[in-house]
């Protein structure tokens, strides 16, 4: 936390209003401050050292909340797990000394910030379509009836992952390639309260599933245990992957701002990701192959390089090869097939150097990444080791990555 004066701190609050309970925050946090109930997302005063890394990657903006706050009555986590609404800000009869109302100058970055805060654009492409966002909230969801549920992955295998299209009906839900959406599971945990809402990258273009028809469609892995190997069923992976067509789901969104395509003639796009990280590639692979007569992107150049554990574990493994070769550039990587080498997304990409040097010096050319946040560091570093091999200046091409919305890191 930060002292202001006299005793008084500028504390970091989450807006339970406003926050969909995607885990982010908590995920990207290098201090462990952030920590949640089944209630609500918290920010513990004694811990956070305001490094700014969870403000870029929150999709809601619920995570920019601030509050002025004597030290001694700081609000502890306590408090925070009973809030539906953040508290008023306090003034000066209310114990708040004068002195310290103006707001408080802003903090620089903390050397401890994340690959995503350092690298990672907050902004879009300059040419990207405009992005609607928080049209729908938990008080006014949508309905949305399944159209489709299909296993993607290999049945008998642990990793079971689902593509499940949701039809909108007739209601207005413009998303673009790169937005998310949040699903409300049904039902209230031990506790009697609802069930968080979690978020989904959507998977489909912005013309629909079906194209022009008003559907779109996720990526979903079933979560049967957690990051530490425990046994655990994850409430809305396992509920979204259960559902029949014809079942109805409550959706709200769309969110993000930042993580969207260009869509200027001529531009180049490299999408890095790993498992359903593939769903916004997908949705933009998409969107690029219903526009590959135009002669506006004849000269675009498509890579993908997409990792998974096994072939047997990559969805839409079958879909990848038979996209025409003059189309997209695809790399796949599988890092636990018995009698062979580990190989990862970074070990692709410097095997393809000479094309990912061509497009870093290049204006006009975008990179995604999308998947586990253990792989951000490895793509980050072979984009830089590829950068200065070819006698490009890395600081100055990572500033210019971030400064024009050419490099978005989307990890979980």
């Amino acid at each position: 936390m930060e002292r202001v004066s006299g005793g008084v701190i500028k504390q970091h609050l989450i807006d339970p209003e406003i926050c969909i309970r995607c885990n982010t925050c908590e995920t990207v946090c290098p201090s462990g401050a952030i920590t949640h109930d089944a209630k609500n997302y918290m920010v513990d005063a004694t811990k956070c050292q305001l490094c700014m890394a969870c403000m870029q990657p929150c999709p809601t903006g619920a995570i920019d909340n601030w509050r002025t706050m004597p030290h001694a009555e700081a609000y502890t986590i306590q408090e925070q797990m009973g809030w539906d609404s953040l508290p008023d800000e306090l003034t000066a009869s209310e114990g708040l000394p004068a002195a310290a109302e103006p707001a408080v100058a802003a903090v620089a970055l903390s050397p401890v910030a994340t690959i995503a805060a350092q690298y990672g654009a907050t902004l879009p492409p300059w040419s990207a379509a405009h992005a609607y966002t928080e049209l729908y909230d938990a008080s006014n969801p949508v309905l949305a009836t399944v159209a489709g549920n299909m296993r993607v992955t290999e049945i008998g295998r642990e990793y079971d992952t689902h593509h499940i299209v949701l039809d909108l009906g007739r209601t207005p839900f413009p998303v673009l390639e790169g937005q998310s959406i949040g699903v409300i599971p049904p039902g209230v945990d031990a506790s009697g309260r609802p069930h968080p809402v979690h978020q989904y990258s959507v998977s489909s273009p912005r013309d629909g599933e079906r194209q022009g028809f008003n559907n779109l469609s996720l990526t979903v892995k079933r979560v049967l245990q957690d990051r530490q190997g425990n046994p655990v069923r994850g409430v809305t992976s396992n509920y979204l992957c259960d559902l029949e067509v014809g079942n109805e789901v409550q959706v709200i969104g769309p969110f993000g701002t930042s993580f969207l395509m260009p869509n200027h003639p001529g531009s180049h796009i490299v999408m890095i990701c790993s498992g359903t990280g593939s769903a916004p590639m997908r949705a933009m692979l998409l969107w690029r192959y219903r526009q590959r007569t135009s002669p506006d992107f004849a000269r675009s150049k498509l890579m993908l390089f997409f990792g998974a554990r096994t072939k047997e574990e990559l969805p839409f493994f079958g879909r990848l090869h038979k996209l025409p070769k003059d189309f997209i550039d695809v790399n796949l990587a599988f890092s636990r097939i018995a009698g062979q080498p580990k190989r990862h997304v970074q070990d692709l990409m410097r095997e393809c150097a000479a094309d990912l040097a061509a497009l870093l010096g290049d204006p006009n050319s975008y990179f995604y990444v999308c998947g586990l946040k253990s792989m951000e560091e490895g793509v980050v570093l072979a984009l830089r080791d590829i950068a200065e091999e070819a006698g490009l200046r890395w600081e100055t091409v990572s500033a210019a990555l971030k400064r024009d919305g050419r490099l978005h890191l989307e990890t979980y």
